[in-house]
């Protein structure tokens, strides 16, 4: 099974690092405009496979994509400081006319997976492009508010003093400013989050949740500040994705694509639950929300629509 990576840097490295440390896939194939970078990528992470799962990882260009199932795009603009991802999309778009049409007429059965911040407007624009050369949407997927709802979930659990893989809570929307964390829906080993809370004598109460609410929305903002990039928890996510397409295992995840309509908002790219199996995104599940939550989704959607249409009038 081999998997494309088109952009070598510290997401799609750490992309390619992730898939060998899961054992996902047999081949992965680095594909940069940086031959050298991407070779020596390739070549590093390689020298883990003895101690991890014997996949073959190489660099190569467009036409070693060729039989690629899914194809993960990290191309891109790195973002910066205190810069929004919605204000890389001038940048970004350029890139992907390029790359877009280049990675289709090389592997036009993959499934595309998209992680180029701002990703939502990204995974818009991505499937424009494929849906000329017959791509359906459901076969285009952001990686979307996958890590938002890992934060969520992290901050909960070290509140909770619970394990986070067991805390079951989203982030939907955009992936950027206007998320939203859906407190109403939470539950942990079946139990409503206020439930379990006073089960175990613990307050959730507006303070605590507004703490909560400011550490996962100032999570990237604060990392990249210290480090420069993010890359390490979005590189897990995408060989999460990639294992989830690869196995058909049907899981609901928070990716994005491009769909119809979302909250009142027609025709826009957004996080929702989505069940993710072999031929990409299967089903759309739409949580049941509190009118509060309805809003500022639909809120969310409004930011990322406004964005596309920039982008789409530039």
């Amino acid at each position: 099974m081999k998997i494309g990576i088109v952009g070598s840097g510290f997401v799609g490295a750490t992309a390619a690092y992730a898939l060998v440390m899961r054992g996902v896939g047999g081949e992965v194939v680095l594909v940069d405009k940086n031959t050298a970078r991407a070779e020596a990528e390739a070549n590093d992470i390689q020298h883990a496979v003895p101690f991890a799962h014997p996949l073959r990882v190489r660099a190569g260009d467009y036409p070693d994509l060729n039989g690629a199932q899914v194809v993960i795009i990290t191309a891109g603009v790195n973002q910066k400081p205190d810069e929004t991802r919605l204000q890389l999309l001038s940048h970004n778009a350029a890139v992907f006319r390029s790359v877009i049409p280049s990675i289709l007429a090389n592997a036009p059965n993959a499934i595309l997976l998209v992680a180029t911040n701002p990703v939502d407007v990204m995974t818009h624009l991505t499937a424009t492009i494929a849906a000329e050369q017959g791509v359906p949407p459901h076969r285009v997927i952001g990686s979307g508010t996958m890590l938002d709802s890992a934060r969520f979930r992290v901050l909960l659990g070290e509140h909770l003093g619970v394990d986070s893989q067991y805390i079951h809570g989203h982030v939907l929307g955009e992936h950027g400013d206007s998320e939203v964390l859906i407190w109403s829906t939470v539950n942990i080993g079946g139990l409503s989050l206020a439930k379990f809370a006073a089960r175990r004598g613990l307050a959730i109460d507006p303070a605590i949740r507004d703490r909560i609410d400011a550490g996962v929305r100032q999570s990237a903002h604060a990392i990249i500040s210290g480090k420069g990039a993010t890359y390490y928890g979005i590189g897990s996510v995408l060989a999460r994705i990639v294992d989830v397409i690869l196995h058909d295992q049907r899981a609901l995840l928070t990716v994005c694509m491009r769909s119809e309509t979302v909250a009142g908002v027609s025709d826009v790219t957004v996080s929702l639950p989505r069940l993710v199996g072999g031929e990409g995104i299967l089903d759309t599940i739409v949580p049941e929300l509190n009118e509060a939550e309805s809003d500022a989704l639909q809120h969310s959607a409004e930011v990322v629509k406004g964005a596309i249409q920039s982008m789409l009038d530039s």
